[in-house]
């Protein structure tokens, strides 16, 4: 049985591994003793506050999605970045931004943590699906360098629309056939990138 641990006492998790659970800790996070909080998706946003004690200090949000999710709870972002990636932000975060914090998926890109001399913390773990089949289709969208990776296992020689430059390199370093990259990295730059490549393909939805 998995048993998370959300308190702040290590020994509960230490005399519950030695019961035989498999334990995973999850603690409180604060932040208040940052200058700020860098946050690059919607599943960091959630899992942020859902774990967060005390107050955030100012909040820097890697593209409009995230933003939108951070306005959905209350919080208006101090700086979102105009290019969604990890290089747009280090462009527009001012400098010295002083002690920072970057909440993310376990296993991002370590560019923030480097350059900014950032701390890090994991908020959740992507798994990479790896379905059976794929349903035949004309075009395939990919939002993220896991989701490209998953599609080209699967091998099925399909053009693909991607979210943004990060998921765009890692499906061509893959394979994949990128026709289209959305222009603004978010669920409308997909929408707009998907038609502008159907257009060009001669197909329109049916």
């Amino acid at each position: 049985m998995k048993v998370v641990v959300t308190g702040t006492d290590e020994r509960l998790a230490e005399r519950l591994r030695g019961d035989g659970f498999d334990v995973e800790e999850c603690p409180p996070l604060q932040a208040d003793s940052y200058d700020w909080v860098i946050l690059t998706s919607r599943h960091g946003v959630e899992r942020l506050l859902a774990r967060l004690e005390g107050s955030l200090p100012r909040v820097a949000a890697i593209g409009p999605g995230t933003a939108e999710a951070l306005r959905n709870q209350g919080i208006e972002p101090a700086l979102v970045a105009s290019r969604s990636t990890q290089e747009g932000m280090l462009e527009e975060l001012p400098r010295p931004a002083g002690r920072v914090l970057f909440a993310g998926a376990e296993g991002a890109r370590d560019l923030l943590v480097r350059e900014l001399d950032a701390d890090f913390v994991p908020l959740y773990r992507t798994i990479e699906l790896r379905p059976d089949s794929f349903p035949a289709s004309d075009l395939a969208v990919i939002a993220s360098p896991s989701a490209a990776r998953a599609l080209a296992a699967l091998d099925v020689g399909i053009a693909c629309v991607s979210i943004g430059p990060v998921t765009t390199a890692e499906a061509l370093r893959e394979g994949l056939d990128v026709i289209a990259e959305a222009e603004s990295h978010d669920l409308e730059g997909l929408r707009r990138a998907v038609k502008l490549a159907a257009s060009q393909a001669g197909s329109s939805p049916s």
